[in-house]
Parts: structure tokens; sequence; C-alpha cells
């Protein structure tokens, strides 16, 4: 995988906005650990593997087992491993990503709401939207994971 261009460089206010997003979220309604889950799942559904890569880190950093870890992309079939809220997270990390199918149906708002406050959901849905951007610049520019990087030197 080759970086096409940095978009961090080339266009520094864009990146800084979204970084400022990314900070507001950190000091937020919600730990760390469920929106770094949330982070995870959508860079999943996207394919971005700078943003599976990165967010993995942080949540083995954070201490969380690698057998929860490999179970974040079949969460459905992993029984109690995920909390309750930690499953209304990634529902709706899903359903949000995915809004061009799902349309975000009132079932899974429902399902979403009764697990978080207005306040938690809110945060939360900033935090799936602003994955889902960065997302999109990692894959459209190539951005280089560091597991990537590490095993080049």
């Amino acid at each position: 995988m080759t970086n096409r261009i940095d978009y961090t460089k080339v266009a520094p206010e864009g990146y800084k906005a979204f970084g400022a997003v990314y900070a507001t979220l950190s000091k937020g309604s919600l730990p760390k650990d469920l929106i770094d889950l949330a982070y995870l799942r959508v860079s999943l559904i996207n394919g971005c593997a700078f943003c599976i890569d990165m967010h993995s880190r942080d949540l083995l950093k954070s201490g969380l087992t690698v057998e929860k870890l490999v179970l974040v992309p079949v969460w459905h079939d992993a029984g109690n491993v995920f909390t309750a809220r930690e499953r209304a997270a990634l529902a709706w990390a899903e359903t949000v990503t995915r809004v061009s199918e799902t349309g975000v149906p009132d079932a899974a708002y429902d399902a979403a709401a009764a697990e978080f406050t207005d306040t938690e959901l809110a945060d939360l849905t900033y935090a799936i939207g602003l994955m889902n951007a960065f997302n999109r610049f990692g894959v459209s520019f190539r951005s280089t994971p560091a597991a990537t990087a590490t095993a080049r030197a």
C-alpha cells in the first residue's frame, strides 16, 4: 500500500477541525474504550486498514483482551463477551455507518436510546460520523497502517 497524498499536510486546517472533534469526544460523556470499539467497528465495515490497525492497538493498550478484540467483527455471535452498552454501541455504529442501506430504523434508534442518554447517543453518533469521515480519507489516500510500516523496517 502506497500513500497517495498526506492529506494531513496538504490540507491541515480540515484535519485540525476533525482533530478538534476527536479531542472533544475524548472528554465527552462516553468512556474512551466504548468510543474506540465503535471506531474499530466502523473501520472494519469501511475496510480502512490504517484505522483498524490504530484502534486495535489503542484497545489493546487500554487492556482489551485479544479474545474480545478478535470477536468485534462478529460481536452479534459473541454472547456475553460484550456488555449491553457495548452491544448497543456496536449495533448503532453499524446501522449509522450503513445509513444508505438501513435508513436507521426506529427500532435501532429505540434500542440505542434505551441504553444511552440523549447526550451519550449524540456523542456516539458524532464519533461514528467522524470515523466514517476519517475512513474515507484513509481508504482514498491509502494511509499506511503502523503494522505495514513496522513490517517494512
